[in-house]
């Protein structure tokens, strides 16, 4: 069993990003997305520091230390970008004109609710920051995490143990032996990459797993991390 790596992650998230989208991308892996999202689509990325129509990471050689996403990453504009202020910015996040915002995550409950920051993290104190905007007022909300913990431990639980960011909120979850929808039902698994079984992946989760009848493989192409 081959779990996918971060950029394979963030690549198959991006797979589901539909044309005509506004999508925000959150700090960490989902960033990243917006480098896979399929060619063709008139996808608009929306980074909640004030870029409206955020494009590819520039190459070193025109790249623009003014020019950032919320990553702090050096990126380059999309055609008919535009740059606004922060208020701006989050009046259009909380105005509900984010068709999508996919999001990392420490935790999330079979209900949909969303734990994101922890204020036990040393040195850090509380850093909710704008996923509670995103993940309260974005049409859809997708996440994107490991599915256990680096000590082994579930993320997909019952009831979160984290301080919340929203409740009810998670549609979906991209994980690197997983994909996860969050229904009425709670958690039902589209796809499970090739070599786990459905029990094994069941004694990871801290909550039932049910598997969608058209469950398939979650497969992604090669994509070398950059410092592998």
């Amino acid at each position: 069993m081959q779990p996918l790596n971060r950029l394979q992650m963030a690549w198959r998230a991006a797979q589901d990003i539909e044309d005509g989208m506004v999508v925000n991308l959150g700090l960490g892996m989902p960033v990243a997305c917006g480098d896979y999202v399929r060619p063709g689509l008139e996808v608009v990325i929306q980074s909640e520091n004030g870029v409206i129509g955020a494009g590819p990471l520039a190459d070193k050689a025109h790249a623009d230390t003014d020019l950032v996403d919320a990553g702090s990453r050096r990126i380059t504009l999309a055609p008919g970008a535009s740059i606004i202020d922060s208020a701006a910015s989050f009046a259009m996040i909380r105005g509900g004109h984010v068709d999508a915002t996919i999001l990392g995550a420490f935790e999330v409950a079979a209900n949909g609710d969303l734990a994101n920051w922890d204020m036990r993290i040393p040195n850090k104190g509380p850093l909710v920051g704008g996923a509670m905007d995103l993940a309260a007022c974005a049409k859809s909300v997708w996440v994107i995490m490991e599915f256990n913990t680096r000590k082994g431990g579930p993320r997909l639980l019952n009831r979160c143990t984290l301080p919340l960011t929203a409740p009810n909120c998670v549609r979906r979850i991209f994980t690197d032996v997983a994909v996860v929808d969050v229904t009425a039902e709670g958690f039902v698994v589209r796809e499970i990459v090739a070599g786990l079984s459905r029990e094994e992946l069941q004694a990871r989760s801290g909550a039932p797993l049910h598997f969608a009848s058209d469950c398939r493989a979650l497969a992604a192409p090669e994509i070398a991390l950059p410092d592998a």
